[in-house]
């Protein structure tokens, strides 16, 4: 049995961990729309935000998806998410979206049956301070991801767009001591080298830019004092203190291929030790599989798994034409909430 009885007079659990490319010394960050490789200095040189926690909030999320059989992994049967469908077919979960149950696809549509059920549960939450337990008891039915990874329902119709939960379990990826590593390329045609460019054929040289460094480091923050200031009680704060670290360990384990040229790993994953509080260990995934199953089942009458459907017609926008014709690196990357 997992024993987190050492967490009960902390308000943070606080990790850095060391990472290091899988191979080779070179990695590529994530890049941000006219803006590229977010650098910037320090009194001890130039640092590199090698990925944001829009973006680890997204990947942290995206561990407990089983992508081949659209729904949550194995072990994490039972937790509460909303599933939409179209057409009698799978087309999205809240535990895919980048802003969870706040997405269009689950309250724009013209089916308002979600949306109905949200504001009969919420009720009474238009006017005067919000209810943070009756805001954590709803939303821990319907899709309890929200009261780890946040979740900001900005429609009017529910208590005038006030219900907003901030992340419980945040985390970035920063490098320390960075230069950048110069190369290139070209894309080759070889039936017609000469051809324009501009609609794709001929040869097309192109420079990129990767980085080295002194070190790179994953932090991770689980906030033990929002969890506990939801009002829920010890078995509900169990587990989201379980799923969070779940998250944290699948995620060190095996899932930090961050783009193409960004392949990472801890440099010890077997020693990964929180700096707050000094010398608690993170479990084994063997561990949190088996203590993430026992919290689920303690919960399992709390929460729901919704399906909704979505048969609205899936416009293009009015600038998605200029967006198709742009040049576009594949591996850049706007990151969500």
């Amino acid at each position: 049995m997992l024993d987190l009885a050492s967490l009960n007079t902390e308000n943070r659990v606080l990790f850095s961990v060391e990472l290091k490319p899988i191979q080779g010394d070179r990695f590529q960050p994530t890049g941000f729309p006219s803006l590229g490789a977010a650098t910037y200095q320090t009194h001890d040189g130039q640092n590199l935000l090698v990925e944001s926690a829009q973006s680890m909030a997204n990947r942290l999320e995206a561990v407990c998806w089983d992508a081949a059989k659209n729904e949550p992994v194995e072990c994490l049967r039972g937790i509460s998410h909303v599933t939409v469908e179209r057409k009698g077919k799978f087309l999205t979960d809240s535990m895919l979206e980048s802003h969870r149950i706040n997405s269009p696809y689950l309250l724009e549509g013209k089916d308002k049956t979600f949306i109905e059920q949200l504001k009969a549960a919420i009720g009474g939450l238009d006017e005067g301070p919000i209810d943070r337990k009756r805001l954590a008891e709803v939303l821990l039915k319907y899709d309890v991801g929200t009261l780890i990874h946040g979740v900001f329902l900005a429609k009017k119709d529910l208590a005038g767009g006030r219900l907003r939960i901030a992340r419980s379990l945040s985390a970035f990826i920063e490098a320390y001591g960075v230069r950048v590593a110069a190369s290139g390329g070209v894309k080759n045609d070889h039936v017609n080298p000469s051809g324009d460019t501009k609609s794709g054929f001929g040869n097309v040289p192109f420079s990129r830019d990767e980085f080295v460094a002194d070190s790179i480091v994953c932090h991770i923050n689980l906030d033990l004092g929002q969890i506990r200031g939801f009002g829920l009680d010890t078995d509900a704060e169990t587990l989201l203190i379980t799923l969070s670290l779940f998250r944290i360990r699948k995620l060190l384990d095996g899932d930090l291929r961050l783009r193409t040229a960004c392949d990472l790993e801890p440099v010890d994953r077997e020693q990964i030790v929180a700096t707050r509080p000094h010398g608690f260990k993170l479990p084994t995934l063997t561990e949190l599989e088996s203590a993430v199953k026992t919290a689920i089942d303690k919960c399992g009458t709390r929460m729901e798994h919704t399906r909704v459907k979505f048969e609205d017609d899936l416009k293009k926008s009015k600038d998605s034409d200029k967006e198709e014709s742009g040049d576009e690196d594949d591996d850049s990357e706007e990151d969500g909430e």
